[in-house]
């Protein structure tokens, strides 16, 4: 049985899980932060014992130290803390600490939506865009843990605003649901948040329409950037705007297959059944790869 602790952008979703399948969720506003994340675990844990814990956290981790080292605009509070160390003082549990976007693409391939894929990428649409690639069974991380998941940060855009990350045009600075916010909260439309703004394009609402045909062009662009990048079988779509399902999906799959490269494979497309669910899943296999390493050291 393992705890997942997942900091997301707007809220810190948390799971005591066995195998991967959550047995009790639940979540906190972000602003909480540690304090909160620690008060929200213990009522979650109860009666029970977990062996290992996993924490995700949306930005670049050093994964040998335990820590965030950067997330821009993201849990500050977070950047440089050791947070093996707070999950050892705090719950007295063994943890692993990793990116969202990589947990979650761990746990859709090890049970769920891409199970037993052996190349897939993941894109998760939420308060940012995280990515992930895993590449002949081998998740992607790289000399310094940066390969893979800055596929948000790609260019899409040479004249497009400046994102929080230093770069210009990003796909996250046009398409991240805190990009579609400000964007929104600009024109001075009615509606506000990301749902909304779907719902209303779908009910026939120009401005709002613009907008999310925007964003599928930069969520398209920077899909046909990850499989231009890594050739996978599979692209997963996940996160919290992904829970207009098909309504976002289908144009993305659509505008990647118009624009891959000629001859390059065009994979398949899937959604979690739980998308909010999916760095969970990951963190319940990584914490538990975690705990077997530990053992096998120690009966060495």
């Amino acid at each position: 049985m393992e705890l997942g602790i997942d900091f997301g952008g707007s809220e810190i979703k948390l799971g005591v899980l066995d195998q991967g399948e959550p047995l009790r969720t639940a979540a906190v506003p972000a602003a909480a932060g540690l304090a909160g994340a620690a008060a929200a675990a213990a009522e979650l844990i109860g009666a029970d014992e977990p062996t290992a814990a996993g924490i995700a956290v949306p930005g670049v981790v050093d994964r040998e130290v335990g820590t965030l080292v950067k997330a821009h605009d993201k849990h500050p509070a977070l950047t440089g803390l050791d947070l093996v160390a707070w999950a050892r003082a705090t719950f007295d549990l063994p943890a692993v600490i990793e990116n969202d976007a990589r947990a979650a693409l761990v746990g859709e391939t090890a049970a769920g939506s891409a199970a037993g894929a052996k190349d897939a990428v993941l894109m998760t649409l939420g308060t940012g865009i995280g990515t992930a690639a895993i590449i002949d069974g081998v998740l992607l991380r790289g000399a310094h843990d940066h390969a893979g998941i800055l596929g948000g940060h790609l260019t899409v855009d040479l004249e497009g605003p400046l994102c929080n990350c230093g770069n210009i045009g990003c796909a996250e600075s046009i398409a991240g649901a805190w990009a579609l916010r400000r964007d929104l909260a600009a024109r001075g439309d009615a509606v506000t948040d990301v749902k909304d703004m779907l719902a209303a394009a779908a009910n026939g609402d120009t401005a709002a329409a613009a907008l999310r045909d925007r964003a599928v062009r930069a969520w398209g662009a920077s899909a046909v950037a990850l499989c231009h990048a890594y050739d996978p079988d599979v692209v997963i779509l996940s996160g919290g705007i992904l829970r207009a399902g098909p309504a976002v999906a289908e144009p993305i799959e659509a505008h990647v297959k118009a624009h891959l490269w000629t001859s390059s494979h065009r994979p398949a497309f899937v959604i979690p059944d739980r998308p909010d669910l999916s760095v969970l899943r990951g963190l319940s296999a990584l914490a538990a790869d975690h705990r077997s390493q530990r053992s096998a050291r120690v009966h060495r």
